[in-house]
């Protein structure tokens, strides 16, 4: 059977069926704390939510706490899934330099299928909330999204032929996450109102298997596998000594210049995430509350305008990177985010929540492009380590951004609920004196393209 190298049916079919649910079980535990808050059943027609304006009734007062609850157990819920998702997502990722690509995509792919399978039974059956914890360590355990994104990064890097192609290609991954997203997210509130939970839920676990499927049986290897087999370490100890090691030499061997640029780049990836993760990850309990209101197809319809965020983002990439350095681009990014977030904060009706995506339509530029020069910067062999280092950094950071900014709208939700978005605005100054810096001091995009065959001509000197 002849295998195909392309990924990218891969990545659609996950971030579909995971942002189809996404949506859902945070809309699940908020119709559950709401029902165990009211002891009655929850309740949404066809144009608002559940939700109470008056300020001096009691139901308001419930109203919020439900809303500091879902915040706080949406936090804890993440980091009970973060800390196994970091260690196999480092694991997996890092040695797929030697051992493929495809296992940091079944493997995901399987945890999210098994994920997905237990809300079908928790939905069905009614069970406690509580057992979300197991389902999201056992998802965490199979690698998540973070180690999925991370072999997808590196698969694309590998069957990338040069630069340009490697930053379109990498920018095409984002795209696909923004429209699929979308979509996933429009769909999810007439899915819900249609089948409801637990049939949401079977719909996702079948699409998993279709994704298994394709990558076990259709998806070329871009690692040659067969020649690390002779020289496979003989113990765990060996292989979680080389698995380590890769990343460890990539900073240790690399020129001074080199490793400034790595861990410049990173911490601008890391902020970036932090803020963007954070104020984004709010958007649903911010619409749910007053004076929005909205209910899950109003919700759906906002997860779905970001659909044009990533095609107004994606092509912003294809075409300011004609014209344009990629430092100038996250810049241009970076600034449209804080507008957004600045817009967000002061949304106090339907039309002008719709709005904020308009200022913020060029605002999922950085991401691609801060991977796409990362990647540039190191060698073929070191792509599934500099990649690892990325899946680690989205773990982690992803995990603490979420945490700090629940735990902030919960505090603050009650005198102002889009405090939490100026301050998201606010902190996306910290990557921005990062690139400043870069750009003042060390940046310059033609010594970049050659550090790497700099390298390689030594590498090969030696070896000679």
């Amino acid at each position: 059977m002849r295998k195909v190298l392309f990924v990218e049916p891969v990545i659609f079919i996950y971030v579909f069926a995971s942002s189809l649910t996404s949506p859902l079980v945070q809309q699940f535990i908020y119709r559950q704390l709401w029902e165990e808050e009211y002891n009655s059943t929850f309740v949404s027609n066809s144009s608002v939510s559940h939700c109470e304006q008056n300020k001096s009734s009691p139901a308001y007062i419930k109203q919020k706490v439900v809303q500091e609850k879902a915040s706080v157990f949406n936090m804890q819920l993440d980091l009970t899934g973060a800390v196994p998702s970091l260690i196999v997502a480092f694991v997996i990722v890092a040695n797929g330099d030697r051992q493929g690509r495809k296992r940091s995509l079944v493997l995901p792919s399987v945890g999210a299928f098994v994920a997905n399978i237990c809300l079908t039974v928790i939905s069905y059956f009614s069970l406690s909330l509580s057992i979300l914890f197991v389902v999201a360590f056992i998802s965490g355990l199979f690698g998540s999204i973070a180690t999925f994104l991370g072999g997808g990064f590196a698969y694309i890097a590998d069957v990338s032929h040069d630069e340009k192609q490697k930053t379109t290609r990498i920018a095409v991954l984002d795209l696909i996450f923004g429209i699929v997203s979308g979509l996933a997210g429009l769909s999810s509130g007439y899915i819900l109102r249609g089948i409801g939970f637990m049939w949401t839920f079977v719909t996702a676990s079948l699409l998993h298997i279709v994704n298994i499927i394709y990558i076990v049986f259709f998806l070329e290897e871009t690692v040659g596998v067969s020649e690390f087999q002779h020289e496979a370490p003989g113990s765990s100890k060996e292989l979680l000594k080389e698995t380590f090691s890769g990343v460890y030499m990539l900073f240790k061997t690399s020129p001074y210049k080199k490793r400034i640029l790595i861990i410049v780049l990173l911490f601008t990836f890391m902020m970036y995430l932090f803020t963007a993760t954070g104020g984004s990850s709010l958007f649903t309990l911010y619409e749910l509350d007053e004076p929005l209101c909205w209910d899950e197809v109003y919700i759906g319809y906002g997860a779905a305008a970001s659909t044009s965020i990533s095609l107004t983002s994606f092509f912003g990439v294809y075409l300011f990177s004609k014209c344009l350095k990629d430092i100038y681009i996250v810049f241009i990014g970076i600034f449209s985010y804080i507008g957004g977030m600045v817009m967000a904060a002061f949304a106090r009706t339907t039309l002008l929540m719709f709005l904020v995506r308009v200022p913020s339509l060029l605002c999922f530029m950085p991401i691609p492009v801060l991977r796409a020069m990362l990647s540039k910067v190191v060698l073929t062999g070191e792509q599934g380590a500099v990649f690892a280092c990325i899946a680690c950094l989205e773990v982690v950071i992803g995990t603490i951004s979420l945490s700090v900014f629940n735990i902030l709208y919960a505090a603050t939700v009650a005198w102002f609920s889009g405090f939490s978005f100026l301050v998201s605005a606010g902190l996306c100054l910290i990557p921005l004196a990062a690139l400043c810096w870069l750009l003042c001091t060390s940046w310059n995009e033609e010594d970049l393209a050659l550090l790497v065959p700099e390298e390689v001509s030594s590498i090969e000197s030696i070896d000679s």
